[in-house]
């Protein structure tokens, strides 16, 4: 898989460690580079002194091209120079930072709004005069920028121009290593935003599985489980989601084992490409069905940012893969599934299938590895969409403790989550069996949670709806056309806050 992607200089470029992708550089110095053809400057209500020395030797061409735009230095404000007088920079991009401190979430987004205002400049070379910040607020505005830089270009014949990124700042050691965390965390996401990318042909169960192994260089245990062996154990909602394509199912554990005591566990959906089976999808409701599998992607995405950091954590990631397809051999309306759970269910439409590749994942870690806590993330409803839309992420549990934890987590990320209600048990109530896969009624985010909740057991559990965040139509801020990697910061932030809390 190939993408455009900013990787570190000198230092920090091991970081990126098996990004396959073009890539452009990114150094920390402790001057700007004098080769550069843009000047990023920053200014705030009280002018800078970054900025005032430029002013200066411009004779105050800068000062005069702010007032002519109305230039107030708000947050997110900028105005670009052209040909500055007496500077050798071909332009000059003045950026407002307001007048508040910024938290670590405006400084990402920030960054991101930089690299989208510079993405279709004919630019090479970027110096960024960064000495008035901290080595925190520079590698989170650095952080920002990596994030919307990314490209995934494998497919086409021209590829994204590279750019060189300088950073002036106070203490190039301390940014680096500041900056070092979260380019683990940046390799998580382009893993996750590759898979999500990728077409559907090129990334089935099996070509997953093969991504997947690939942790095992960094300290994770990876374990797949066949058709046959997941059939043994009876997983036969798993086992028939995969039943119409040619690969079968499934599923993969991988285990990073960075601490002792019971593991955090993460259940991804990962149905690589979802036709709906033989309640197929229209052709609007298909085209996007590649991205069904971002809760998987986000999931190993987590891990391998963990492990690349050496987080003193122990995380055990489930995903149930499949391709839920037609054929002769395919689950169909009526059907009634035994789960490795024991419960029963009748299958009351084939599209609601993320859900019966979740429960079986879910009792398998529960049975295998007793974790403290479940989480599971999906692209699960389009309730969820229609509720909370692309921005917010759908969480739903009974522990107020897990729904405050990832709110704040969400909120520190910039990848934010509302909780949606559990409820409308008695739409799931089924004439033949123990459950129907779909409610009768009421909300369908809701009567989806609710029916996954009667998978948990006594395990502290919570459940993400990413539908409608694994896909961005336009780039905003950090977050780029394509696959998102949604979920990859929220699960690391929660991870390893959670840890901290409970020692």
């Amino acid at each position: 898989m190939k993408a455009k992607l900013l990787k570190l200089s000198s230092v920090c470029m091991a970081l990126a460690l098996s990004q396959t992708a073009t890539a452009e550089t990114f150094e920390f110095k402790s001057e700007l580079s004098a080769d550069s053809d843009t000047l990023i400057v920053f200014q705030n209500v009280e002018q800078s002194t970054d900025f005032a020395q430029f002013d200066s030797q411009t004779q105050g061409q800068l000062s005069r091209a702010l007032n002519a735009n109305g230039f107030d230095a708000s947050y997110g404000s900028f105005v670009e120079v052209l040909a500055p007088s007496q500077l050798s920079y071909d332009r000059v991009l003045v950026v407002g930072l307001g007048e508040e401190a910024l938290s670590s979430g405006q400084l990402t987004k920030l960054g991101g709004n930089i690299a989208g205002k510079l993405a279709s400049s004919n630019i090479s070379d970027v110096s960024v005069a960064a000495s008035h910040l901290d080595a925190s607020q520079a590698s989170y505005l650095a952080h920002g920028i990596n994030l919307r830089a990314y490209n995934f270009d494998k497919y086409k014949q021209e590829k994204g121009k590279e750019k060189n990124y300088v950073f002036a700042v106070s203490d190039s050691a301390e940014t680096q290593s500041a900056y070092a965390q979260l380019a683990h965390i940046e390799s998580g996401i382009f893993l996750a935003r590759d898979l999500t990318n990728e077409v559907p042909t090129e990334l089935t169960p099996v070509d997953f599985v093969e991504e997947a192994k690939k942790l095992k260089k960094l300290g994770v245990k990876v374990k797949v489980l066949e058709p046959k062996e997941i059939k043994k154990l009876g997983m036969n909602a798993l086992e028939a989601v995969g039943r119409g394509s040619t690969d079968g199912s499934r599923l993969v554990v991988a285990h990073y084992e960075g601490s002792d005591g019971a593991p955090i566990a993460i259940a991804g959906k990962g149905v690589t490409f979802d036709s709906g089976g033989y309640q197929i999808k229209n052709h609007s409701g298909m085209f996007s069905m590649k991205s069904d599998m971002a809760g998987a992607a986000a999931a190993i995405g987590t891990v391998k940012a963990l492990a690349e950091m050496k987080a003193e954590v122990n995380v055990v990631v489930v995903l149930g893969l499949a391709a839920n397809m037609v054929s002769k051999e395919a689950f169909v309306p009526g059907d009634v599934l035994t789960t490795a759970e024991g419960l029963t269910v009748e299958i009351t439409h084939t599209d609601a299938e993320g859900r019966l590749v979740l429960i079986d994942s879910m009792w398998y870690v529960r049975e295998h590895y007793q974790p403290s806590v479940l989480v599971d993330i999906a692209t699960l409803t389009g309730g969820k969409y229609r509720a909370l839309g692309t921005k917010l992420g759908g969480i739903f549990s009974e522990s107020d403790q897990l729904v405050n934890e990832f709110t704040a987590a969400g909120k520190a990320v910039n990848e934010p989550v509302w909780q949606l209600p559990l409820g409308y048990e008695e739409m799931l109530e089924s004439d033949i069996a123990d459950l129907r896969n779909t409610g009768k009624g009421g909300p369908s985010a809701t009567t989806a949670a609710t029916f996954l909740q009667h998978f948990v057991g006594d395990t502290p559990w919570l459940h993400i709806d990413i539908a409608g965040n694994a896909l961005n139509k336009s780039a905003s801020g950090e977050v780029p056309v394509g696959g998102t990697g949604y979920g990859v910061r929220l699960l690391t932030e929660w991870i390893l806050n959670h840890h901290e809390q409970a020692e």
